[in-house]
């Protein structure tokens, strides 16, 4: 039997060639994903050293075609990061979360100082230490983006693939950087991690981002005869009080019901205004209205599935302003949020509310609370957004003294576009919502397929990196990149900005965006605390990453 036909079908370029070679690179890099060297694994970044390997040793693909899927990997990956994260990034620009932005944008402005400064004493091309930088922090969007800046500005030649294995160099030890920073800063501090976890549980600071209950007596006489919603005019901050003891019963108040003298409120709010609220009102209740058990009233969880009640505030819609239910905390994107009149609601918001039966089940209709709705994905506005990102990556924006106009770029575009519907989407009616199952699926093939592209594209030119011992250097480079930004700023959290040791592992981690540092710091910890900073640090750093790799290339190659 003649067999030339399957050799051909794998030697031969051609599209079904191609697609068979992406499927084996993806395949074995996820494979070798799994091992893990001192309980660290590299997880899909061995996608592209599977992709240099195949490269090296002369497998080919159809070029048009690479192009192609590298793009649109890189597309589908920093949307669907931007669906992700975008709800609690926008959530993070408040007031209680700039000082860990500010340090994250620390960390990244003093990692391109230092590119800059091994810049001019290796004589390297700055195309190769933004490959350099990139890999150090374990960035590979900004990876994309200097690549984009390269090929906007013309640059041809080694200097073109040599991002990539810059970038492919330095990875690994970035990985280990970031774990291995966390260790020196731990050992700097001479942290204890119980003696660090007992503090945390006397501090309050476990849930310091999430709203808290408190039972308050009225005993502001100032108070007595008005209606709840003169309390809610001295806050400037939105308050819920879920329920109240009047008049000898338990009910739950609209902002009209009229306080009297003792009565108990139970309020939820942050806990940065329970002072200001016992002054307000009164001292707090040895009583738990929660616990009472002749109360009629019922709490329960459900969740937002009806996209038409997603489009206006919160107050515009007559079925919330019921007599028998109140709304007391809403979850969106794992940070807690007080429901207040002003806020849009968005799928997959989970909701506590407490009520009467009737009025649960009332509240219950209105939300939808049909999971299984939201297990069936709307693709059109996805690609619309894919749509309006890549119009808004391209868009060119001219400045003084740079010879070629700086775009966003595939990377930055999308990213921003997600960010932006993730949040607003609704009130254009444009419904971005994912399960998360969704979206990890379609952000996994995004970036397999880009690491694959990038692989298959630059692995004839791996023994160039090492041949003259450049490999090396770019090794050493990367671990100054790595290492000296984040031990110098989590000196600087630790000593003026008072954070404790838990914080500062979720500030570096996200700072560098790196889920093994994350899982490795929230295993150290016990808790979630390095994951509430690590949310609130990741979208602006990865946007900082995005754009501080496209500049070095535009201002200074």
């Amino acid at each position: 039997m003649n067999f030339d036909w399957l050799f051909q079908l794998f030697t031969k370029v051609s599209i079904a060639q191609t697609l068979i070679i992406y499927g084996l690179v993806i395949a074995i890099g996820i494979w070798l994903g799994r091992l893990k060297l001192a309980g660290i694994s590299l997880g899909v970044t061995w996608v592209l050293f599977a992709g240099l390997i195949f490269s090296y040793f002369g497998v080919a693909v159809d070029r048009g075609l690479e192009d192609f899927l590298k793009e649109f990997g890189l597309i589908l990956f920093v949307y669907t990061i931007g669906l992700q994260v975008g709800p609690g990034f926008f959530a993070s620009l408040k007031k209680n979360a700039l000082g860990n932005n500010i340090l994250a944008a620390g960390i990244v402005g003093t990692g391109v100082a230092l590119t800059l400064l091994l810049w001019l004493l290796s004589g390297n091309p700055i195309s190769v230490m933004a490959g350099v930088m990139s890999g150090a922090v374990t960035n590979t969007p900004g990876l994309a983006a200097a690549q984009a800046a390269v090929r906007d500005l013309n640059i041809t030649g080694t200097d073109r693939s040599l991002i990539t294995l810059a970038y492919a160099v330095t990875y690994p030890l970035g990985v280990f950087g970031i774990i291995g920073s966390l260790l020196l800063l731990k050992r700097i501090f001479k942290i204890n991690i119980p003696h660090e976890q007992e503090m945390h549980r006397r501090l309050g600071r476990l849930r310091a981002n999430r709203p808290i209950s408190v039972h308050l007596q009225l005993g502001n006489k100032q108070l007595i005869g008005q209606p709840i919603h003169k309390l809610f005019d001295l806050l400037k901050e939105p308050i819920v009080v879920s329920r109240m003891f009047h008049e000898e019963q338990i009910i739950t108040p609209t902002p009209d019901t009229i306080l009297s003298e003792n009565d108990i409120l139970l309020i939820v709010a942050s806990k940065e205004q329970i002072d200001l609220l016992t002054l307000l009102i009164g001292p707090v209740a040895a009583i738990d209205l929660r616990k009472i058990p002749d109360s009629q009233l019922q709490s329960a969880y459900m969740v937002v599935t009806r996209t038409e009640i997603t489009h206006k505030r919160l107050g515009d819609y007559p079925e919330f302003h019921q007599h028998d239910f109140t709304m007391t905390r809403l979850e969106r994107a794992g940070i807690e949020l007080v429901p207040h009149g002003d806020l849009f609601l968005q799928l997959g918001d989970n909701v506590k509310a407490v009520g009467t039966k009737d009025g649960l089940a009332r509240l219950t209709a209105a939300l939808g609370n049909s999971v299984k709705k939201l297990e069936i994905p709307d693709l059109a506005p996805i690609f619309l957004g894919i749509v309006l990102g890549v119009v808004l990556g391209s868009i060119p924006f001219h400045f003084p003294n740079i010879p070629v106009a700086i775009k966003i770029g595939m990377a930055g575009g999308p990213l921003i576009i997600a960010l932006l519907l993730s949040r607003f989407g609704n009130v254009f009616y444009l419904n971005n919502y994912t399960t998360h199952s969704a979206n990890l699926m379609l952000r996994e093939l995004g970036i397999s397929l880009f690491l694959a592209s990038v692989g298959l594209s630059s692995g004839k030119n791996l023994s160039i990196a090492f041949s003259d011992g450049r490999g090396w250097i770019w090794i050493g480079m990367g671990v100054v990149i790595t290492v000296v930004p984040l031990v110098l700023i989590g000196v600087i959290a630790r000593k003026y900005f008072r954070k404790t040791f838990f914080e500062i592992c979720g500030l570096l981690a996200g700072a560098s965006t790196d889920p093994p540092a994350l899982a490795f710091a929230t295993k150290m910890a016990g808790n979630d605390i390095p994951s509430v900073t690590y949310a609130t640090v990741y979208p602006l750093t990865m946007i900082l990453r995005i754009v501080a790799a496209q500049i070095l290339i535009l201002l200074f190659a």
